[in-house]
């Protein structure tokens, strides 16, 4: 297993403070020269002040320590929203090496904050916070692929020790549970995923490989059921119960077939099922998977033929 190297997260104390007139210059002006400071300039009364100072001080401790908060309330601290020319609130400055070297102002998405905070501490000559985290997920995945499910588990584990939120590494913990044949773990895991990446497209992606790993426990005989549908072309019980066999053996481009003759031969049979298979498996791929890529091509020409 590989050795993250990741060190102590830093306190909330250490990382986020008020600031006044009196203590600006070393809360920020001399702190900014080990490592930057984003300063939140906001005001009681200010409603966008509230939305985007906890996004912030969010995106702050997420990163670690790269980078500091200073919050200064402009109606306690004229002096120096006037000196730093603050027309409007919120307004974020982000110090480096005691100047301004970046800013914005109004509420804006988490994103544009995260991408804001990335640019600021690589330019202070660090690390963007998620460098280290997605690259340990990339080795992660590389362990997963060559079979080594268990050690990938682990460094998932470490990586969400660092990142609760990560959702590569929330999705690929339940993958390597998945490839370890532990499905309720890998269930239940899912299930304990935080709100906030519940819906991305890494725990969806897992959600739906977790419900083909489901389906292939209860695959049919997989010669037995291509008899049935020679036998029987117009069987689209056999056919579909065949795309779940086909699927479990391994044949991910058989199964994709199957389903888009099924589909092609009635698309509303069982509400549908068949157009919804395809789907939880163009779900589980990567998206730029030529399977998927070919597949959607395909059921598109038959939907809007």
């Amino acid at each position: 297993m590989m050795d993250l190297n990741l060190s102590a997260t830093p306190t909330d104390a250490d990382l986020i403070k008020d600031s006044t007139e009196a203590t600006f210059m070393a809360d920020v002006v001399e702190a900014s020269q080990t490592v930057p400071v984003i300063v939140d300039f906001w005001a009681p009364w200010c409603g966008p002040c509230k939305t985007l100072g906890p996004q912030l001080e969010e995106a702050v401790r997420a990163a670690k320590g790269a980078v500091r908060m200073v919050k200064v309330n402009v109606d306690e601290a004229q002096m120096i929203a006037g000196q730093l020319q603050i027309q409007s609130i919120p307004t974020v400055y982000a110090f480096s090496k005691g100047q301004p070297v970046d800013g914005f102002q109004g509420a804006v998405p988490q994103s544009e904050i995260k991408a804001f905070i990335d640019r600021v501490v690589k330019a202070a000559g660090g690390e963007a916070p998620g460098d280290s985290l997605d690259e340990a997920v990339a080795a992660a995945e590389e362990m997963l692929a060559e079979g080594a499910a268990t050690d990938a588990a682990q460094t998932f584990a470490a990586i969400l020790g660092e990142d609760p939120n990560h959702a590569g590494a929330y999705g690929g913990m339940v993958r390597a549970h998945i490839a370890m044949d532990q499905l309720d773990q890998a269930e239940a895991i899912l299930n304990g995923a935080p709100a906030e990446i519940s819906a991305s497209a890494e725990l969806e992606a897992a959600h739906a490989q977790l419900e083909l790993a489901r389906q292939a426990e209860k695959a049919g005989p997989l010669d037995e059921l291509k008899a049935a549908v020679e036998a029987r072309p117009d069987d689209h019980q056999a056919r579909f119960d065949l795309a779940l066999a086909m699927h479990a053996s391994g044949d991910v481009e058989g199964a994709v077939a199957a389903l888009l003759e099924l589909f092609r031969r009635d698309r509303e049979w069982n509400e549908g099922a068949a157009k919804a298979q395809l789907f939880t498996i163009f779900e589980a791929l990567k998206p730029n998977d030529p399977i998927v890529l070919n597949g959607r091509r395909k059921l598109s020409s038959m939907i809007f033929a």
